[in-house]
C-alpha cells in the first residue's frame, strides 16, 4: 500500500512537468532565414542541393525520420512520421509499413499507401511521374516490388537482405509525394502533407511558407510561417543576420568570428557537417585517365592549408565517409595518414608528384594545361584558388572557370568538365547511400566515369552484412582503396557554425547529415 501511494504522486508530477513544458512553447510568429541561392526547382526528388532541401523539406513528411531533438542521427533514433510502425519479414527481404489514417495532402485529398507506391515506383524508374531525373535511383537497385497491402499498409520487397534499407526513408530527400500531382507542379509549387505549405516561390527573390492548419501532429507547427529571402552573397547574408533581418544563419567558418563580434547575443554552435569538398577528375578524358596524373594531383594538394584558410582551422580531414567521432564508418586520422595526399611532409609529397608528372610526360617546359571548373559560390571559388596554386607546383598550369548554380549540377552530371571542385553532402551516414549513389557504374550521380566491377561486388557484400563490426572493417577498406586510386579525392569535411538568435527555440543542428533538422515543426519563437 505504501508503495502504491508513492507511485501516484510521481506520475502526477511527471504529467505536470510535461504540461509545463508544453505551455512554455509559444505559438505564432514567422521565422526568417536566408536561402543561399535560387533553387533550380522545388522538387526534392529531382534535385541534390541544400538550397532545395532548406526551403522545401518543411512541406513534406517521410515514412520515418530521425529524432530531431538529437544532433547525431543514428539507426536506433528512427521515429514514426507518416508510418506508425514497421516490421521485417522472417527472411529479412520484405519491409512493411503501417501508415497513419486520416492524413490529408495540402489540397485536402487523402494520403494513402498508393502515394507511397507512386513515389518510390517513380524514384526507382518503374513509373513516369513527369520528373526530369531521379538522382537517388541507385539507392534502390535492390528493390524489386512495392505492394499496397491496404490503404494504410505498404510493403517493399527486396532481392536480398539489406539492413540499411530502412534508414533510406529517413533521409531528407526521401519524402512522400502525392500520386495525383504531376512533376511540373512539384517543381513549381509542391503539395505535401508537412507542417508548412508553399505560399509563394518567387525565383531569385523570396520563398514563403505558411502554417498547415490541418497538420496531423497535434499542436505542430508552432510557427505561423517561414520567410526565406534568396540572398546569394555571403557578406549580404552576414549583414542581414547582424542587422536583425534573419533569425537563423549558417555562416562560413571564416565569418564566425565576425558574427560573434557584431552580435554578442547570437547563439552559435560549431559542428562537423556531412558536407565535404572534393576534387573531381573526369577520368574519361586524357590525360586524366592516367592514374599517375590523378595521383600526382592528389599528392600536390595541401589539405592543411585548405583547413587553415577556407575552414578557419575548424575543418577536418576525411575520406569518402564522414570521419569519427561524428561519423560511424569513416577513416580516422591514423588510417588517413597512410594514404597518398594525407602525409604530413607536403614537400616530400610534391616531389613524388613531380616525379609522376615527369613519367607521364610533363615538366617545367611542358606543363599540363587544364581548366578547373567550380560553382560560382564563395566557398567553391576560395578552395579552387588554393588548389590551383598547389597544382602549379607540380607542372600544372590551370585557370578557374566559374559556373552559375542553375546549370552547375547538370554540367557535372553530364561530365562537361575536365577537373572541378565541388562540395557534396550525404543524406545519411550509411555506406550504401554513398557507394551506390556516387560510385555504382550506372548511377546518375557518378560524375567522373568511375566504374569498377570488383568494387561494385564489394558494395554488394558490405550492404548485405548483418554483423556491423565486420561490415565496418570492409567499408573502411573500400574507402581506403578508393582514396588510393584517387577516386574523387576528398579535400576537407566542413565545420559549420549554426547561429541563431536567443529567442529561436527548439532548433537542434544536425551534425552527421545535412537535412534532418530542416522540417522546423518543433521550432518556436520566444518573443
Amino acid at each position: 500500500m505504501q508503495q502504491r501511494s508513492l507511485i501516484k504522486p510521481v506520475v502526477m508530477a511527471f504529467i505536470l512537468l510535461l504540461s509545463m513544458q508544453a505551455l512554455a512553447q509559444k505559438a505564432g510568429g514567422v521565422l526568417r532565414r536566408a536561402n543561399d541561392e535560387n533553387p533550380p526547382s522545388a522538387s526534392l526528388h529531382e534535385e541534390g542541393s541544400n538550397i532545395v532541401t532548406t526551403p522545401f523539406v518543411p512541406v513534406f513528411n517521410n515514412l520515418v525520420t530521425f529524432d530531431s531533438t538529437k544532433s547525431i542521427s543514428k539507426p536506433d533514433a528512427l521515429v514514426p512520421d507518416l508510418a506508425t510502425s514497421w516490421s521485417w519479414s522472417a527472411d529479412n527481404k520484405t519491409l512493411t509499413f503501417k501508415l497513419r489514417r486520416g492524413v490529408k495532402w495540402h489540397d485536402g485529398k487523402p494520403f494513402s499507401a498508393a502515394d507511397v507506391k507512386c513515389t518510390w515506383d517513380t524514384v526507382s524508374g518503374k513509373r513516369d511521374g513527369g520528373w526530369r531525373k531521379s538522382p537517388r535511383k541507385a539507392w534502390y537497385a535492390n528493390l524489386q516490388e512495392i505492394v499496397v497491402d491496404a490503404d494504410d499498409q505498404v510493403s517493399f520487397k527486396l532481392g536480398r537482405p539489406q539492413p540499411s534499407f530502412l534508414g533510406f526513408f529517413a533521409a531528407g530527400w526521401s519524402v512522400v509525394y502525392p500520386c495525383h500531382i504531376d512533376g511540373r507542379q512539384m517543381r513549381q509549387k509542391p503539395i505535401g502533407t508537412g507542417p508548412f505549405m508553399v505560399s509563394s516561390f518567387e525565383p531569385g527573390k523570396m520563398i514563403r511558407l505558411v502554417k498547415n492548419p490541418n497538420y496531423f501532429k497535434p499542436g505542430r507547427p508552432y510557427l505561423d510561417g517561414i520567410d526565406m529571402p534568396i540572398i546569394s552573397s555571403p557578406s549580404t547574408r552576414n549583414l542581414a543576420f547582424v542587422a536583425g533581418d534573419t533569425d537563423i544563419y549558417t555562416p562560413s567558418a571564416t565569418l564566425l568570428a565576425e558574427v560573434k563580434a557584431k552580435r554578442a547575443d547570437a547563439i552559435c554552435e560549431v559542428g562537423l557537417s556531412y558536407a565535404y569538398t572534393q576534387l573531381i577528375i573526369n577520368r574519361t578524358v586524357a590525360p586524366f585517365n592516367d592514374v599517375r596524373v590523378r595521383r600526382a594531383m592528389a599528392l600536390a594538394v595541401d589539405r592543411e592549408a585548405v583547413i587553415k584558410v577556407k575552414g578557419a582551422g575548424l575543418d577536418r580531414l576525411g575520406g569518402e565517409l564522414m570521419p569519427p567521432p561524428e561519423g560511424a564508418w569513416g577513416l580516422d586520422k591514423a588510417e588517413l595518414a597512410a594514404i597518398p595526399g594525407y602525409g604530413a611532409d607536403i614537400e616530400k609529397r610534391r616531389e613524388e608528384a613531380r616525379k609522376l608528372m615527369r613519367e607521364a610526360g610533363y615538366g617545367p617546359d611542358k606543363p599540363l594545361n587544364l581548366v578547373l571548373s567550380t560553382r560560382d559560390v564563395a566557398r567553391y571559388r576560395d578552395t579552387s584558388v588554393l588548389i590551383l596554386d598547389h597544382l602549379a607546383k607540380i607542372y600544372v598550369k590551370g585557370e578557374m572557370k566559374t559556373i552559375d548554380t542553375a546549370i552547375w549540377t547538370n554540367m557535372v552530371a553530364k561530365r562537361n568538365y575536365t577537373v572541378a571542385v565541388r562540395s557534396r553532402g550525404q543524406a545519411i551516414d550509411d555506406p550504401d547511400v554513398s557507394f551506390y549513389e556516387s560510385f555504382s557504374c550506372t548511377s546518375l550521380s557518378n560524375v567522373d566515369g568511375y566504374c569498377n566491377k570488383d568494387m561494385e561486388a564489394l558494395f554488394e557484400k558490405q550492404s548485405a552484412m548483418v554483423d556491423q563490426n565486420e561490415r565496418k572493417k570492409l567499408v573502411k577498406e573500400i574507402d581506403r582503396q578508393m582514396q588510393m586510386d584517387v577516386v574523387r579525392p576528398t579535400i576537407t569535411f566542413a565545420a559549420l557554425p549554426y547561429c541563431r538568435r536567443p529567442y529561436v527555440k527548439g532548433y537542434v543542428p544536425s551534425l552527421n547529415n545535412q537535412y534532418s533538422n530542416l522540417r522546423m515543426e518543433d521550432v518556436w519563437l520566444d518573443k
